[in-house]
């Protein structure tokens, strides 16, 4: 009965996702290619700097005002140490919502590429899926890069800064399946200037440059529930080894954002090029 029935299925299924990935690996595999265009890396580098330029002038420039900072558990240590997971989070997020946004879109409705696309035997939601793979190695180049700073600085440990790359690929995740699901209800470029508006909101706000707990209750009830809150939060407790049973809260959250948004950037997708 097992042999006969159960067998079976799960070598159509195996077969199934075995093809799903590579399919959407091709999409994936364009896009590397299209790297090879010089201008491309230099706006790779511009929104890398961002987050290492608010490093230095407020982690290390303020925090030579601010001095010792006290974590919640009465650990003490530098200011610098306290922003430098945040603008982690902020570089994985920029590098995977550069992606999945303004990309994304560029190729969806202006260059029209993804109509060529679904012409072939790619599917929308590997469309999506393979776009996601290349959100989140823009984000790994952030992070990798950003840890290397960090370590140099002595703002982290080797130790502490392996684990904080597989927290901050996650992030990566989330927020590149978010843009993309996000991404597929602008209308034109213009609806970008809310999505930024948002984001840097979420910049300011979400326990970058002081914890969370210093806001008002309304305030902080809001910051909560925002997914730069949760990716700050998972990572500082890593760089920082303030490791607590609440990050695995923040992981379950960025893992459920990531799933809701690549379901509803596939769903999207089907809709906008197969009807």
């Amino acid at each position: 009965m097992v042999t006969t029935l159960v067998v079976p299925r799960l070598l159509r299924r195996a077969t199934t996702l075995s093809g799903t990935l590579s399919r959407a690996g091709s999409v994936t595999a364009r896009d590397l290619m299209a790297t090879r265009h010089s201008g491309y890396w230099l706006v790779v580098l511009s929104g890398f700097l961002e987050p290492v330029l608010y490093l230095f002038s407020i982690g290390v420039g303020v925090g030579a005002l601010v001095g010792e900072f006290h974590l919640a558990d009465g650990r003490v240590i530098s200011y610098a140490a306290f922003v430098a997971p945040a603008m982690l989070a902020a570089s994985a997020m920029n590098g995977a919502l550069s992606e999945s946004g303004f990309n994304f879109f560029a190729r969806l409705k202006w260059i029209k590429l993804y109509d060529a696309m679904v012409a072939t035997s790619l599917r929308p939601f590997e469309i999506a899926l393979g776009e996601l793979f290349w959100a989140l190695a823009r984000g790994v180049i952030y992070a990798v890069a950003f840890l290397g700073l960090m370590v140099a600085l002595d703002l982290t440990t080797v130790g502490r800064a392996v684990p904080a790359l597989v927290a901050a690929l996650l992030v990566g995740l989330a927020f590149g399946a978010l843009g993309m699901a996000i991404s597929t209800f602008m209308r034109n470029w213009q609806d970008f200037d809310y999505m930024t508006v948002f984001i840097f909101a979420m910049f300011l706000f979400s326990g970058t440059f002081t914890p969370a707990d210093a806001y008002p209750e309304a305030l902080r009830v809001i910051v909560a529930l925002t997914p730069l809150y949760h990716s700050v939060e998972l990572l500082r407790g890593f760089t920082t080894g303030a490791l607590s049973l609440a990050m695995a809260g923040h992981a379950l959250y960025l893992v459920a954002l990531a799933v809701v948004g690549l379901t509803v950037a596939g769903r999207r997708m089907t809709y906008l090029l197969c009807r």
